[in-house]
């Protein structure tokens, strides 16, 4: 990747990107280790242990849209590093945690620190426009690597020193954190102000929510991370008892299973986006994901049928969470990206938290099949719904600065030009967004249009 401004915009996209990753690395370990090592803490239950897993999501969940609100008003740096302390501190408490009560506190503690949305907003504050959404993507790519290496880590961990080793670790990877924001990250020469297609818009909320189509990706992400979360309440002890895989050895079997799962479903993506084919290759993902449950939950454990239907599972699940991002963006209103993202956000970590007190309840009181059947009956739900939603668009967000007031026909104007889909001025901000299908638009005519209306100040 290129960036304009070399090495300042690299440092950013750098520095940022190992950030979201090792806060999402410290999150993600306990996934594949704790229905296995859970039995060490006092008080223990699959109902506890699946609020455990889960309790991250319900705090990150519900501080996700006023930490971003709150860093547009306070700074992106001070909200980003108090949130590192809240996450390094619950990590702590997790650490030294000898019952299951103490162990859900730290999890809360963890997902306290809700900075998502101040980490997108500041890489937005640091690059150019014609080189953020290459930037975000790198973000987005250290989350996906973060996830895989997060299953591959914990199980290595936890075999040496027990799950303390890893919310050690998961301590350290916040000092680590903090010391990046503080030391290494550039600060903003200007005072953040809210952005249209980054932050959330208190007023454009009303507006994303009612939108159909947001709505079924919403739910969507919902729905994948709770069954993220309650399958692996199942498939650890799994590969533990009933197919007798020591559970040091756990990591040998993720790896590989990542890695195809990965490398198959590249051509997928490929599909659905270059062969504009989004539609089919989703609801093609929802299916698998569906016969995977639903085989999972019916059929006898062996060991080459199992394993098989692990890595339908990952490669199923590795193309909704790429898929899903990339529609939201294609959907959302033109300055309405950044609230749309948010909300999403808050769904897909709800999504967790739900996953991990509804899986530890059926885990507890109906047993494995009882998870599973409830979570293919939640995709089955999720396919039905998703039927009849309408092939999105591919359509690019354009930004426009604005040098002075301009006319109240500006936006009518720019709505009739080809290529444009929607249209948004926001001259408080000084700035056009518009979504356009750039095989169409002219973006050098749109410029031109808007700098002739401009009225001089």
């Amino acid at each position: 990747m290129q960036f304009a401004s070399a090495p300042f915009e690299r440092r950013v996209v750098v520095s940022l990107a190992l950030l979201y990753a090792f806060r999402m690395l410290g999150l993600f370990m306990v996934l594949p280790v704790l229905a296995l090592y859970g039995s060490d803490y006092a008080h223990a239950s699959p109902l506890l242990l699946g609020l455990a897993l889960g309790a991250y999501g319900f705090s990150q969940g519900l501080l996700q849209i006023p930490f971003g609100i709150l860093s547009d008003r306070i700074g992106r740096k001070p909200v980003i590093i108090a949130g590192l302390l809240v996450f390094t501190i619950g990590s702590v408490v997790a650490a030294q945690a000898e019952d299951a009560y103490t162990l859900i506190l730290g999890r809360l503690l963890q997902g306290g620190g809700a900075i998502a949305g101040a980490v997108m907003a500041l890489l937005a504050d640091l690059t150019a426009e014609e080189n953020r959404t290459k930037a975000m993507a790198v973000v987005g790519a250290s989350i996906g690597a973060s996830f895989s290496l997060a299953l591959v880590l914990g199980p290595l961990l936890a075999s040496w020193g027990g799950m303390a080793a890893i919310f050690w670790l998961t301590a350290g990877l916040g000092l680590v954190g903090i010391y990046i924001v503080w030391q290494i990250v550039p600060t903003a020469t200007r005072a953040p102000t809210p952005r249209q297609d980054v932050g959330t818009v208190p007023a454009l909320v009303r507006q994303v929510v009612r939108n159909r189509e947001l709505l079924r990706l919403n739910l969507g992400i919902f729905v994948l991370h709770l069954v993220l979360m309650a399958a692996f309440l199942v498939l650890p002890p799994w590969l533990a008892e009933d197919l007798a895989i020591a559970r040091d050895w756990h990591w040998a079997v993720y790896l590989p299973l990542l890695i195809g799962a990965f490398v198959a479903m590249l051509p997928f993506i490929i599909i659905a986006e270059r062969r504009r084919q989004m539609k089919p290759v989703f609801l093609g993902a929802i299916a698998l994901l569906l016969f995977v449950l639903v085989v999972m939950a019916v059929s006898p454990v062996q060991r080459a049928w199992t394993l098989g239907l692990f890595f339908l599972f990952f490669m199923a699940f590795n193309l909704l969470e790429a898929s899903l991002p990339s529609m939201v963006s294609k959907i959302a209103p033109a300055g309405g990206k950044g609230t749309a993202t948010s909300i999403y956000a808050s769904c897909q970590f709800f999504g967790a938290f739900a996953g991990g007190a509804l899986g530890g309840a059926l885990w507890q009181w109906g047993g494995p099949s009882w998870v599973l059947g409830v979570c293919a009956a939640a995709v089955l739900l999720w396919l039905l719904l998703a039927l009849p939603m309408r092939p999105p668009r591919y359509l690019a967000s354009v930004i426009i600065p604005l040098a002075g007031p301009v006319s109240a026909e500006l936006a009518g104007t720019l709505q009739a030009q080809p290529g444009v889909a929607d249209v948004l001025v926001v001259e408080s901000e000084g700035s056009i967004y518009l979504k356009v299908d750039p095989k169409v638009a002219d973006r050098q005519r749109l410029i031109e249009i808007a700098e002739q209306d401009t009225i001089p100040a």
